[in-house]
């Protein structure tokens, strides 16, 4: 059978190929032979999560809000009905859970390097370790750990009152749709300078 027809066939068959990768690069003595397979491990689950959320949130900015404002202003179109009723809760279930992966994800590794306290003090604690590396990489984790905070306890609730999974009135619709909007726009925002900064905390392009 075609692992492409699934996507759990087609994520599994990434997986499989990445570890076939790994294992011919570390029997060639490539750097990756001598990487901390914990530390690899937790960097590439953070990214892969990481590409997720954003590129879902980036779809939601980018595409979604205006395709459903172009249907609901095209009298003769269809209207944006199908993606509210079965994208839309989809894309939401991905995208929250995405965000909690990510997050995870790099405090965990920040943990495993001794780099938790450092990151979210911005390398300002005395012998907390490389305070430049703590002032890059503690922007980005600030930043992603209010973008977090955003999804689960703004963005998600209420969108639920948008998609009709929590029962509230026609104003309480209109109000949770403008605050899923604006923090959604904000999450956007702030995802830029979020990603210079773990960029730059990586390959020394930020500060």
């Amino acid at each position: 059978m075609n692992p492409l027809n699934t996507l759990t066939g087609t994520l599994v068959g990434g997986l499989v190929l990445s570890l076939i990768i790994m294992a011919i690069a570390a029997g060639t003595g490539s750097s990756m032979a001598g990487a901390n397979w914990v530390n690899a491990f937790l960097i590439w689950l953070h990214v892969f999560a990481g590409i997720a959320w954003i590129g879902l949130l980036y779809y939601f900015n980018f595409v979604q809000v205006q395709a459903l404002s172009d249907a609901a202003s095209d009298d003769e179109g269809p209207s944006g009905a199908a993606i509210t009723r079965y994208v839309a809760p989809r894309a939401l279930w991905w995208f929250r859970w995405a965000a909690l992966v990510t997050w995870l994800a790099g405090a965990t590794f920040l943990l495993h390097r001794g780099d938790f306290i450092n990151a979210f003090t911005l390398g300002a604690m005395p012998g907390g370790g490389d305070a430049m590396y703590g002032l890059t990489i503690g922007i980005g984790a600030w930043l992603g750990s209010i973008m977090l905070f955003n999804v689960w306890m703004v963005i998600w609730p209420n969108q639920k009152k948008v998609l009709g999974m929590v029962e509230a009135s026609a104003e309480e619709i209109n109000k949770a749709r403008r605050t899923a909007f604006v923090f959604s726009r904000t999450n956007t925002l702030l995802s830029i300078p979020m990603l210079a900064s773990m960029v730059g905390a990586g390959h020394g392009m930020m500060f």
